[in-house]
């Protein structure tokens, strides 16, 4: 689904806009690193493996998948995504998923987006419920969750295939507290 107006980003010098065509090149350029996705489960070859989930995005059904683009500001340059799949319409839940250039690592950008995404996402959409799932070595991920009040809830045996393996997932999930002490002080 695409988000014509997403949040500001949380921090200073990056803004969010709606994931573009045009993104694709710089997306896998980056997403071609071996040290951007060792610790994923993305299985690109080329820019156009990227397509089918751009159609997702573009896609008006409720439960679509929503990506955004986090530019540098300054430059207009392509950094890293955010966003949501999986998302239950039924159960007011989605994933969260970000990616970050690694030039762009280890300055605090992907806590800050992925806070202010989060955020966003429980007012906006009324979500009781943001997961991510992290392969069990993507260290760097997890910092991420931990420091946006994500929290861990269990060890996901053989979840998902990673390059023709069966990997080992961690769940975190982050509850819109709002939602959930309202339905909770209901009578």
């Amino acid at each position: 689904m695409r988000i014509d107006s997403p949040p500001d980003s949380g921090y200073p010098g990056i803004v969010l806009r709606p994931l573009e065509r045009t993104d694709l090149t710089a997306w896998f350029g980056y997403l071609s690193i071996p040290e951007v996705v060792e610790h994923t489960s993305w299985n690109l070859h080329s820019a156009a493996d990227l397509v089918p989930m751009m159609d997702a995005f573009e896609s008006n059904a409720p439960a679509s998948m929503r990506r955004m683009a986090m530019i540098e500001h300054a430059s207009g340059k392509l950094v890293g995504t955010i966003g949501f799949h999986t998302v239950s319409e039924a159960n007011l839940s989605a994933e969260i998923a970000y990616d970050l250039a690694p030039s762009y690592w280890g300055r605090g950008i992907a806590s800050a987006v992925c806070e202010a995404v989060t955020a966003w996402a429980f007012a906006q959409y009324g979500w009781v419920r943001v997961q991510a799932t992290v392969l069990e070595t993507n260290l760097r991920s997890e910092k991420v969750l931990t420091n946006c009040g994500f929290r861990y809830e269990g060890l996901l045996h053989a979840y998902r295939m990673v390059r023709g393996t069966p990997g080992n997932f961690r769940m975190y999930a982050r509850l819109n507290e709002r939602v959930v002490n309202a339905i909770q002080d209901a009578p």
